[in-house]
């Protein structure tokens, strides 16, 4: 993999002395769980319906403001403080912050909905404001369902279930980060794709993909699919209690508006993932029978600094560093020169993503040129590639935009018995003589048995093609 320049803003005479000047700042990131609140006291305290209408407005208009006015933040970690940055447990106390309030917020306005003397317009307005926390809720279950700790992982299940879309959590982790930028992965969107095609794509293509890894991993175990344990079902039984809960305590008057807040929630997701990977693509390396897809790096995802929604959003516009390193948390994610950039921030682009003349007219002529001009290299929508190619011809001389033949990321040939393997991403180690219960290899199941397409449990970057081999125990 190419070296990435990672220096942003920080020049080498202030490394000893940096310090995280969004240390508090992150902690803005709760006044969006709080939304419901403002929403709710804002109408009781003025009378005026608009403010049920709190999360739109915020999200789709204030926000974006913001970030066009602060402007953008390209200030990076250096190498030597991200450890010690990653064991601050002040960050992720603030993640685990968000979820009470998230419901707290829910459950109050289910209930100001099915009691209160609302309009059917106040009634909408205040469940797409819940929909816009739990949309964005999503994304706190993003940050917590890339951890190793088991806990964390638990609590992105329950951040989802307000938005009946728990199967994100496997789908994400095991799905997407595998197949990013490729036409393989339906949460990446092609150029020439338009969010009204995409959304009905991705959202049915990642469910069957997340059934599809459960099912896989069962059989390896020579078990069916349907029981507690698969991280399809269980995600959505919790869906079921939560809503179940509320139509039983509110009535099932409650339950349009349960589905118009879920809807918006993870449509929020599916518009983000949109634009994160629009028309990138990652090229065939290697050749014949052993051809792949290169290694994710920081050139396959879109970017974005506008400080306002990176704080809202726990850095997630540093959206290429969190695909190179997927276990790497929030606070520690850095810009890369090599990154393509958005023209603002998140959610900003969601309005333009929303309107797609204007989406195009913004990102077309970007992913263009990151790919020097030859959009053959780039992630087309089936049947677009000639109207493209009229608007944006080829330049002379290029190279038709096929597999490369490099050789890397190929087979290692190991002679000696291989008894444990390390991912060389993020560390975790796979040992024989152990196995891996939950993803269906028993004790004693020897390296050579594991799948070929089988990527690493915890980042899902590294595939067993990657894994470094072992020929002593780690244990």
């Amino acid at each position: 993999m190419s070296t990435y320049d990672a220096s942003g803003t920080v020049r080498p005479e202030t490394v000893a002395q940096w310090t995280d000047r969004k240390r508090y700042l992150w902690l803005i990131g709760l006044v969006v769980p709080a939304l419901a609140f403002v929403a709710m006291g804002g109408a009781a305290w003025t009378g005026w319906g608009a403010f049920y209408w709190t999360g739109p407005i915020v999200l789709f208009v204030i926000v974006p403001l913001i970030d066009l006015v602060v402007g953008r933040d390209g200030s990076n970690p250096p190498d030597d403080v991200i450890e010690a940055l990653e064991k601050d447990r002040y960050y992720r106390y603030i993640t685990f912050a968000f979820l009470p309030i998230q419901y707290a917020g829910f459950l109050t306005a289910m209930w100001l909905i099915a009691r209160g003397d609302l309009s059917v317009a106040d009634r909408i307005g205040l469940a797409i404001t819940i929909g816009t926390v739990g949309g964005i809720g999503i994304n706190t279950a993003h940050e917590l369902g890339h951890k190793r700790e088991s806990h964390e992982r638990w609590l992105s299940k329950i951040a989802l279930a307000q938005s009946f879309y728990g199967h994100f959590y496997l789908e994400h982790n095991r799905g997407h980060h595998v197949r990013v930028a490729t036409p393989e992965d339906p949460a990446s969107s092609r150029l020439g794709e338009n969010f009204y095609t995409f959304w009905p794509r991705t959202v049915s293509g990642s469910l069957r993909s997340a059934w599809n890894l459960e099912k896989r991993r069962y059989a390896r175990r020579d078990q069916h699919p349907f029981r507690i344990g698969n991280d399809v079902i269980n995600a959505w039984l919790m869906s079921l209690v939560l809503w179940g809960a509320v139509v039983v305590w509110l009535g099932v008057g409650v339950l349009p508006y349960l589905l118009i807040q879920g809807i918006f929630g993870f449509s929020l997701l599916e518009v983000v993932n949109f634009m994160e990977h629009y028309g990138m693509l990652r090229q065939r390396v290697g050749v014949g029978e052993r051809q792949r897809y290169e290694r994710v790096d920081p050139s396959h995802s879109w970017n974005s600094n506008n400080i306002a929604t990176n704080v809202l959003l726990y850095h997630l516009q540093r959206h290429s560093d969190h695909h190179a390193n997927p276990t790497r948390r929030y606070q520690s994610l850095r810009d890369y020169a090599e990154s393509p950039v958005l023209p603002t921030g998140y959610a900003g682009m969601i309005v333009l993503a929303l309107i797609p003349p204007l989406f195009r007219r913004a990102m077309d002529q970007r992913v263009v040129d990151h790919f020097d001009g030859d959009i053959r290299l780039a992630n087309l929508q089936p049947g677009k590639l000639e109207k493209l190619l009229r608007r944006y011809p080829t330049p002379l001389g290029s190279e038709a935009g096929s597999a490369r033949t490099s050789t890397s990321g190929t087979a290692v040939t190991v002679t000696d018995e291989v008894m444990a393997a390390r991912c060389p991403g993020c560390g975790y180690v796979y040992e024989v003589a152990e196995g891996n219960e939950l993803e269906g290899f028993a004790a004693g199941t020897a390296w050579r048995d594991i799948p070929d397409d089988w990527c690493c449990p915890d980042c899902g970057v590294r595939e067993k093609v990657d894994f470094v081999p072992l020929t002593e125990s780690l244990r």
